[in-house]
């Protein structure tokens, strides 16, 4: 087993201008979004100040495990499309194809809500408009963006990601101001360590945690798009291992000083989903316009996760008509290296997921909601599993840690990690009322996705014996 000259990019035309500051801030743009400039506080009211700084920091170290995982695999196999590559060739190809699936399926009811949200958003500031103008207006802006060329992409993600790493910063440093009191007016009783002790170090139960360990979980979705953009980078072997440190030291100094200041100066009572734990805390601290400004934050934040949502959904897709697991088309790329049948695709399908949250919020969004959410998890489980598997064959066929271009730190202790949290993340949702729905909904469409990819085989098997059999008599024919 030896590292590939030519990944699957640079054979089917895809454009290798993915740099490591792209790669960077695309894993960030897609990961820091509404969970956590609004689900935060979700978290905090669920699992109490204390239990929620816990909660973030038992998801950064499984978000390390996972993305070190990911990361010798995309180093030595720099694939698009390289979750469903990977299971496809290490687990099995049903595996791969349901793989695939799944993380498409997220990504488009990822882009359906995000595209509503910011179309709610904008009522704020232009009332009267109907909120599906907003979203088919930025849905275009993202998919002509995703169209034109990936420098194109890389670069309008980059500056929008710029924002919210420049809006969480502000956020981090105000609020360390407003904690010594160099900044604002705070009540002491209710903010500082008064406030992790105030109703007790745990107020909802410790097993609460876990509860939220799962939110937080999907928090951080996002960061694994970097092995997908790992086939369109300049130079993987270096970009790769670079954008990963870069994205998880940023990633878990952002999320847990966020968390740490939400914590410090918001009381639980006072958090929620009502209202952005962002605004809350700048209000309370006196910032002016804190509403309007994070208004306009979380709405770059939302438009940005739909276009690096549209990006990763587009290249599952693409991988699926590579592997001929889908008809060809959705293979077929423009001069300028974009998947176009792939990307269109997906933003049906993200336009789908729109529609049914306006119309059937209850019932068919919910169910969407429910598997993409469980998505996550299991994509993650697979990515640690075939880690796992490409270390052994690599070993077993006389490969030398020594020539692998990035190595698993901890082997197996961090995939190991990564495989019992995940199992644990999914398990915890069978105790959560609100969530239990993603068991009942998740596991049948995995059953469909195998059964899926095993009658399509069994088709395909048939329809080549009945052309050979047809073909045999004329060639007889022919030598006769």
């Amino acid at each position: 087993m030896t590292i590939p000259h030519e990944t699957p990019a640079a054979r089917n035309g895809f454009r290798k201008d993915m740099q490591t500051r792209h790669l960077v801030m695309l894993a960030i743009g897609g990961t820091i979004g509404t969970g956590l400039f609004l689900a935060s506080g979700f978290t905090v009211s669920q699992a109490g100040p204390l239990g929620a700084v816990i909660a973030y920091a038992l998801g950064a170290l499984m978000i390390y495990c996972v993305m070190t995982c990911l990361g010798e695999l995309a180093v030595q196999m720099p694939e698009t499309g390289s979750f469903s590559h990977y299971a496809s060739r290490f687990i099995g190809p049903a595996t791969g194809y349901t793989v695939a699936w799944l993380y498409w399926l997220s990504w488009a009811v990822a882009i359906g809500s995000e595209l509503l949200g910011a179309g709610v958003l904008m009522e704020r500031w232009i009332p009267g408009v109907p909120v599906w103008i907003w979203a088919a207006l930025f849905g275009v802006v993202v998919t002509v963006n995703n169209l034109f060329s990936v420098r194109a992409f890389a670069e309008t993600e980059f500056w929008l990601s710029l924002i919210k790493v420049i809006t969480v910063l502000v956020f981090i440093i105000v609020g360390a101001l407003a904690v010594f009191g160099v900044l604002g007016h705070t009540d002491p009783a209710t903010t500082g360590l008064a406030n992790f002790h105030r109703e007790g170090w745990f107020p909802t139960g410790f097993g609460s945690i876990a509860l939220a360990l799962l939110a937080v979980a999907f928090a951080f979705a996002g960061t694994e798009v970097i092995g997908i953009a790992a086939g369109e980078s300049r130079n993987p072997q270096r970009d790769i291992p670079r954008a990963l440190r870069a994205t998880v030291v940023r990633l878990v100094l952002f999320f847990i000083g966020t968390i740490l200041v939400i914590c410090l100066l918001l009381p639980r009572e006072q958090a929620g989903l009502s209202e952005s734990p962002f605004v809350t805390v700048f209000s309370n601290i006196g910032i002016p316009y804190a509403a309007d400004v994070m208004n306009f934050v979380i709405i770059t934040a939302l438009i940005s996760a739909a276009n690096s949502g549209l990006y990763a959904a587009a290249r599952m897709l693409w991988s699926l008509g590579d592997q001929g697991q889908l008809p060809r088309l959705f293979a077929r790329l423009t001069r300028r290296g974009t998947p176009v049948n792939a990307i269109l695709f997906s933003m049906l399908g993200g336009v789908a997921a729109l529609m049914s949250s306006i119309w059937a919020a209850d019932t068919v969004y919910l169910v969407l909601v429910s598997i993409a959410g469980f998505a996550i998890v299991a994509v993650w489980l697979s990515i640690a599993a075939c880690q796992m598997l490409f270390r052994r064959a690599w070993l077993r066929d006389g490969g030398r840690l020594e020539d692998l271009g990035y190595r698993v730190r901890w082997y197996p202790w961090a995939p190991l990690g990564a495989l019992l949290s995940c199992t644990l993340a999914c398990i915890g949702i069978a105790f959560d009322p609100q969530q239990r729905i993603a068991l009942y909904v998740s596991i049948p469409f995995i059953a469909l996705c195998y059964a899926g990819y095993y009658a399509t085989a069994l088709y395909k098997s048939r329809l080549a014996r009945h052309e050979n059999t047809e073909a045999l008599p004329a060639e007889l024919g022919e030598r006769a």
